[in-house]
């Protein structure tokens, strides 16, 4: 077989089951990702006059070691490496390493080193701080590493350089070679060689445009993947009575604006649809995400499954709760709210009546993703806030119909911009409403410095008098769905 870059390192020459184990624990486990592994910066190690580095400057200076190192002790463990250095081919400075004895088993006389420390003009003398290795001779600068105890720069850049040396040919060019040409970006093995062995600025600040698109190419390729995937898995259909939705809408208070019926008429054809419902519904504070989400539980309830509404926060899903009785309890609906605040015997109630089907619409928190908490027959999830939920949580309430993929609709409140919102949401359809309600005031925010506070405190005053209500939200140590 030939070579492979997902071959382990232990393939490497000079990599031994001990550097393996240091290697595992940055996170590098193969040929693959140890070229990957990139320096987070590099040490400059060009040439520079001795007379332009200020006194106390760290700098980085290379040159030939000319005297032997010699070790002195002092002060009981103390100890001091010293040797002078040739730079600038000519001007010779001493160079002492404290408490490093170590030191004197890497330092050879005609060596080439170059030396990270602290610059003492007076004395013309540089305090070590560390050795740099410098990845090819004659190269100004030194890539350095995340590395972990054990593990030397040194042995991560002679790692990397034999990686190179013997899986080079075995780096496949990942993006389509008329995508390299288009933006001018250099092929994968120069690109992930530069990424470490850079021959100048330039050529590392072009692997960079290479590896940067290259990662962001895959992501949107993996999320165009997931959503033609979910396009052809199998899904819930949900066949709503499209005459009793509409009997429902007219008996609201007010009536939709015309984004929300976009919105609605979007949502209904997902339910429809032979595969699952990935929806995401962004709109403003105030447009009326909410009551979009309650007229998709209905559509879901006139099909004859149940729903489910998570929200972050128990006084969050406590005000879903009721908005959804206030406006459809006199229709003869009624949604149950679970939370782990509820008492024992009321929270048994509503899983009872979750998994017998007396209760069709259920709001909670957290809660709702308990294994405790099991449905007859879920078609419709929707996540409130959803930026406040992690993946895993989110996929937890979708799996409580384990027989087939539920739809699934998430709301935010954050404006995301068309291009981010593909970016972060290419794996589901997205949903805008970008209108108010009639009658809706609307948002004014502002912005305003410490020493600005009087007037905030003034405006505040003015308010109550007005006999208005003012709120604080305030920032939590710890997330709390009590609080």
């Amino acid at each position: 077989m030939g070579l492979n870059w997902l071959d382990s390192i232990d393939h490497l020459k000079g990599v031994g089951p001990a550097r393996v184990k240091l290697f595992q624990q940055v996170g590098v486990s193969t040929v693959r990702d140890l070229m990957f592994h990139f320096p987070f910066r590099f040490e400059s190690v060009a040439v520079r006059p001795l007379a332009t580095i200020l006194d106390q400057e760290k700098v980085t200076l290379k040159g030939k070691v000319v005297t032997p190192p010699v070790v002195a002790y002092f002060g009981g463990k103390k100890s001091r490496v010293s040797f002078k250095l040739a730079v600038n081919d000519h001007e010779i400075i001493n160079v002492s390493f404290f408490n490093q004895p170590y030191l004197k088993q890497a330092i050879q006389l005609g060596q080439e080193r170059a030396i990270y420390g602290k610059w003492q003009s007076n004395r013309q003398t540089l305090l070590g701080m560390k050795l740099i290795q410098v990845a090819q001779e004659g190269q100004d600068f030194a890539p350095v590493y995340h590395a972990t105890k054990g593990l030397k720069q040194s042995a991560i850049v002679a790692s990397i350089a034999a990686s190179f040396n013997q899986y080079q040919e075995a780096i496949p060019e990942v993006l389509p070679q008329h995508l390299n040409d288009q933006y001018r970006l250099l092929d994968l093995p120069l690109a992930l060689y530069a990424m470490h062995f850079p021959s100048d600025q330039e050529q590392h600040h072009q692997a960079t445009r290479k590896i940067i698109y290259q990662e962001f190419f895959l992501y949107q390729w993996r999320l165009q993947a997931a959503l033609k995937q979910h396009e052809t898995e199998p899904g819930l259909q949900i066949h709503y009575d499209n005459d009793q939705l509409k009997t429902w809408i007219s008996h609201l208070p007010y009536e939709l604006t015309q984004a929300q019926k976009q919105v609605v008429n979007e949502i209904c054809r997902d339910l429809m649809a032979q595969h699952p419902m990935r929806r995401m519904v962004q709109g403003d504070v105030g447009s009326g995400k909410t009551l979009v989400a309650f007229l998709a539980i209905l559509a879901s309830l006139s099909g004859g499954f149940q729903s489910a509404l998570m929200a972050p926060t128990e006084i969050l899903a406590k005000q879903h709760a009721q908005s959804f009785n206030q406006l459809f309890a006199s229709m003869g609906m009624e949604a149950a709210l679970l939370t782990s605040a509820m008492t024992a015997k009321a929270k048994q109630a509503v899983l009872d009546g979750l998994a017998n089907g007396q209760i069709q619409v259920v709001i909670g928190t957290h809660a709702l993703i308990q294994e405790t908490v099991q449905f007859k027959q879920l078609g419709l999830v929707i996540i409130d806030e959803q930026h406040r939920f992690g993946v895993g949580q989110r996929q937890a309430l979708v799996d409580k119909n384990d027989k087939i993929a539920v739809n699934l609709l998430q709301m935010t409140a954050t404006p995301i911009p068309r291009s981010l919102a593909m970016t972060l949401y290419g794996e589901m359809h997205v949903s805008t409403i970008d209108q108010l309600p009639k009658g809706r005031q609307p948002i004014t925010t502002r912005w305003l410095k410490e020493d600005q506070l009087e007037e905030l405190e003034d405006h505040v005053a003015q308010e109550l008098e007005a006999g208005h209500q003012v709120y604080y939200v305030l920032p939590l140590i710890e997330s709390s769905e009590h609080l």
